[in-house]
C-alpha cells in the first residue's frame, strides 16, 4: 500500500472520528514529510530499520509505514476502517446518497488542516463529484484569511489541482465576512473571479435584531453572495464552548434568499447544527434554497455532511431545493447568474 495514501487515510478516519488534533497530526505531519522525499529513500530506511531516524516519526508511525511499504494494509489502519464502517450518524441516507457536492471548505491556506489538494483528493475518494473550496478573507486575521494578492495566487493552485484530477471539479471560492455595514470582506474584482462566495457572519454577534437584520439583508442582496452560510453563528458544544443564536428577523432574511436565489446554508459541524430546527422549517417554508455543507476544516471532517442529511431528512424539503443535488453544470448556471 503507498504509505503516504495510508497515513493520509489514517488522518481520515480520526478526523472523521473527532479526534484529538494531536493524534490527527502526527499522522498528516508524516505524510507530508514523505511528499518530499523519494519513495528510493524512504525504502532504504526501512530496510534498515532507520525509519525513526526521519523527523516526527515516532513508533506507530513507523510501523505504519513499514507494513505499507511491505504491501499490505496496516493494522492500524484496517482497525479504523472497521471501526468507521457505516455513516457517521443514521438516518438521511436517502438525502446524502442524492448530494453531489459541498459549498463550504477550508484548507491549510487559511485555518483548515491540510493542503488543497489532500482536501480535493479525499473529497473525490469519498464520491464527491465537486467541491467549492471556500477559504477565510482578510478581515478574520485569526483565521489567517486571505487578502486580495493571497486569493489571486490561491486560484492557480485550484485550477491546478483541479486539472489533476478526472471527473471531479475543484470550484473557486471563499467564506467571505458579512462586514458590519453589510458589504463583503473582498474587492468586487475578485469576488468577480470566484464560482461560489459564502457569506456569513463572524463579528458582533451579539448585535440587536434590527442592527443584524440590516446588515444580513444587504449582503444577501449582493450579486456575489451564493449561499449564507451559518445564518445564526450558534455553536451548540465541542472544543469552543457553546454561544446561543444572533438575533435577526429571519422571515425577512430568508425571504430576501429565496427573492435572489441565495442558498441558505444548512451546517452540518456537529458543533453548529445551524440553522436551528425552527429556523429550519421557516427557511423550508418560505421556499428557499439549500446547501448541505460541511464547514470541513480537515479531510476526515468532509464526512460530517451526514449531521446535515440527518436534519434536512425531517423536514418537508425537495431535494431538488438542495443546491448541492445539483450537477456541476447546473450549479454553476445558477451561482453566476446575475452577477
Amino acid at each position: 500500500m503507498d504509505p503516504i495514501e495510508a497515513l493520509d487515510e489514517i488522518g481520515f478516519w480520526l478526523e472523521r472520528g473527532r479526534a484529538s488534533s494531536y493524534r490527527v497530526e502526527a499522522f498528516r505531519k508524516a505524510a507530508r514529510l514523505l511528499e518530499g522525499r523519494s519513495a528510493a529513500s524512504v525504502r532504504d530506511l526501512a530496510a534498515q530499520g532507520r525509519l525513526r531516524d526521519l523527523p516526527g516519526i515516532g513508533e506507530r508511525t513507523a510501523t505504519v509505514l513499514a507494513q505499507a511499504l511491505a504491501g499490505d494494509v496496516p493494522d492500524y489502519l484496517a482497525d479504523l476502517r472497521e471501526q468507521g464502517r457505516g455513516p457517521v450518524v443514521e438516518g438521511g441516507e436517502a438525502v446524502r446518497a442524492a448530494l453531489r457536492g459541498d459549498l463550504h471548505v477550508h484548507s491549510d491556506w487559511s485555518d483548515g488542516g491540510s493542503p488543497i489538494h489532500v482536501m480535493a483528493r479525499t473529497a473525490q475518494w469519498l464520491g464527491h463529484e465537486y467541491i467549492a473550496l471556500t477559504d477565510h478573507s482578510p478581515r478574520l486575521t485569526v483565521a489567517n484569511g486571505l487578502s486580495a494578492h493571497r486569493l489571486a495566487e490561491q486560484l492557480d493552485v485550484v485550477a491546478a489541482v483541479d486539472a489533476e484530477l478526472d471527473d471531479f471539479r475543484l470550484l473557486a471560492g471563499i467564506e467571505v465576512d458579512i462586514l458590519e455595514d453589510g458589504t463583503l470582506d473582498q474587492t468586487p474584482t475578485m469576488l468577480d473571479r470566484l464560482d461560489i462566495v459564502v457569506a456569513s457572519v463572524h463579528s458582533k454577534l451579539r448585535s440587536d435584531r434590527r442592527t443584524m437584520t440590516r446588515r444580513m439583508l444587504r449582503a444577501v442582496e449582493d450579486p456575489h453572495t451564493t449561499v449564507l452560510g451559518h445564518c445564526t453563528g450558534q455553536l451548540v458544544g465541542g472544543s469552543r464552548g457553546t454561544r446561543p443564536p444572533s438575533e435577526f428577523d429571519a422571515a425577512a432574511v430568508f425571504a430576501a434568499c429565496a427573492e435572489h436565489g441565495v442558498a441558505v446554508e444548512v451546517n452540518a459541524r456537529p458543533d453548529r447544527a445551524d440553522p436551528p430546527d425552527d429556523l429550519l422549517r421557516l427557511a423550508v417554508d418560505l421556499g428557499c434554497l439549500f446547501s448541505i455543507d460541511s464547514d470541513a476544516h480537515a479531510p476526515g471532517q468532509l464526512d460530517f455532511l451526514d449531521h446535515g442529511c440527518v436534519r434536512v431528512a425531517g423536514t418537508d424539503l425537495p431535494l431538488d431545493r438542495i443546491v448541492t443535488t445539483w450537477p456541476v453544470d447546473r450549479l454553476l448556471a445558477w451561482s453566476h447568474a446575475g452577477r
